[in-house]
């Protein structure tokens, strides 16, 4: 009876693709000789997560005939909205069958606040990933190879999480997702997960989602500076020069935006298994301040976590507590849309400079040779699509021309080979990310996403 038993688990567990970070027991994971490691921000941003639950929980047959009534313009409007986002769906998931990278950072992908709830990620696994998806979009034809995930974790964010306190001083508490301790309409939007082919170490896996932001070091308490502004006007019972939040909001203020996460995934290989820690945040925009510096300050000092936990990172506490930064030995690769570029932009571009040139990074995939590039970026650019302003056009890794998505290794990873995934006019897979069939502009969020996936390849 319990060798039955024992066998209809490994069933369920074989069907369900492994669930939340576990595996089929027979199955044996290959060995490896090169590891390709991928950050991609789908922007599957929702009104609630239970919408993006139901596009993930919609069976192949049914996407289909979503897809075939957008084509034959035989839907009504709620049918067209849910096959537009069916539709950025598959795209996404031809992107990832197309570079079948075996590690890959999903940013805004919603959860449920905790990370607890997974439906999301199963459905994306079974109903779209091992699905052969189709290099033409909605065209059909041609189809990619299925790629499955054993193993995939969902993080707790900030976004959403509300604070108890009036962080944007319009005079009320939780009034809003300028209230919570990262800008969101509900828990879990904007939230991001792992997927991996190699086992996560979720029993040594690090997070700082409640890291105060005073405990950094470099943390300075926004100070009033936009002062004669008609169009943002300082607060009622505020001054310039004034710090923006109170010394008690101060004190519990969390730095992270979503979350940092330090997740080791153990590789086998010829010579025994290697652990890659894999560092993933996606820090707040250095943009929409009104009086001051705030979301600018933010961004810098969520990317400064980095260079701190690398280097001198004593002063560094974690969820459970435990204190310390990442070994001078490990291996790593910082992940992510760090909403920075080293030479353009908005955001204080000395920090994501010196995390780039860190003596413990690999600067030949950071900012040399092997930087990850595309020929769809050099469009962009030579098309005016793109702004104007960047030295390197053929790294840009969004279509609003910035260089902000990173996957950036430690200087003990040997990586051979790199890549933004951005097709040229012309290229196969083109479709997947501009289509002028699709939604309002044919590009951005309506086709795939307004950020290109990046990746680097390791040796081991």
């Amino acid at each position: 009876m319990k060798l039955i038993k024992r066998l209809a688990a490994i069933a369920i567990t074989s069907a369900l693709l492994g669930g939340c970070n576990s595996q089929n027991s027979n199955d044996i994971t290959p060995i490896a000789n090169d590891v390709t490691i991928a950050t991609f921000n789908l922007s599957f941003d929702r009104n609630n997560f239970e919408q993006l639950v139901d596009e993930m929980q919609t069976s192949p047959t049914e996407q289909q005939t979503l897809v075939d009534g957008f084509n034959a313009k035989t839907l009504n409007s709620a049918q067209t909205e849910k096959a537009l986002k069916i539709i950025q769906i598959r795209n996404v998931a031809a992107i990832i069958q197309t570079k079948r990278p075996n590690i890959i950072l999903l940013a805004e992908f919603n959860n449920d606040g905790t990370g607890e709830n997974t439906a999301a990620l199963t459905g994306f696994q079974d109903n779209y990933l091992s699905i052969g998806q189709s290099p033409n979009s909605i065209t059909g034809g041609d189809t990619l190879e299925p790629i499955k995930y054993p193993f995939f974790e969902s993080y707790a964010t900030n976004t959403g999480l509300m604070s108890g306190l009036d962080l944007n001083n319009d005079g009320k508490v939780n009034s809003g997702p300028n209230d919570a301790w990262g800008f969101g309409i509900y828990h879990g939007q904007y939230g991001f997960s792992l997927m991996s082919q190699y086992k996560i170490d979720t029993a040594k896996t690090r997070t700082f989602q409640t890291f105060k932001w005073k405990d950094l070091p470099s943390a300075e308490n926004p100070v009033i500076t936009n002062c004669n502004d008609a169009k943002n006007p300082i607060p009622e019972g505020m001054a310039c020069g004034d710090k923006w939040y109170t010394a008690n909001e101060w004190e519990q203020l969390r730095l992270s935006s979503k979350n940092h996460v330090d997740a080791p995934i153990i590789i086998p290989t010829a010579n025994g298994d290697q652990t890659i820690h894999i560092l993933m945040s996606h820090p707040t925009p250095p943009v929409f301040d009104t009086v001051s510096q705030n979301n600018k300050m933010k961004n810098r000092d969520e990317i400064q976590f980095w260079n701190n936990y690398i280097t001198n990172g004593d002063f560094i506490y974690d969820d459970k507590g435990t204190t310390g930064g990442l070994a001078e030995d490990e291996q790593f690769v910082i992940v992510g849309d760090l909403n920075a570029d080293p030479y353009t932009g908005d955001g204080y571009r000395q920090t994501i400079e010196s995390l780039l040139m860190h003596h413990r990074v690999n600067q030949q995939a950071s900012d040399g040779a092997l930087t990850p590039t595309s020929l769809g970026a050099e469009t962009c650019y030579a098309d005016k699509e793109c702004r104007q302003d960047n030295p390197y056009p053929n790294r840009l890794t969004s279509n609003f021309g910035l260089q902000v998505d990173h996957a950036i290794p430690s200087h003990n990873l040997r990586i051979i080979d790199s890549g933004v995934y951005w097709p040229a006019n012309g290229e196969l897979g083109r479709l997947l990310v501009n289509d002028e069939r699709i939604g309002k502009k044919g590009k951005g969020k309506d086709v795939s996403s307004d950020h290109r996936m990046v990746w680097i390849k390791a040796t081991l």
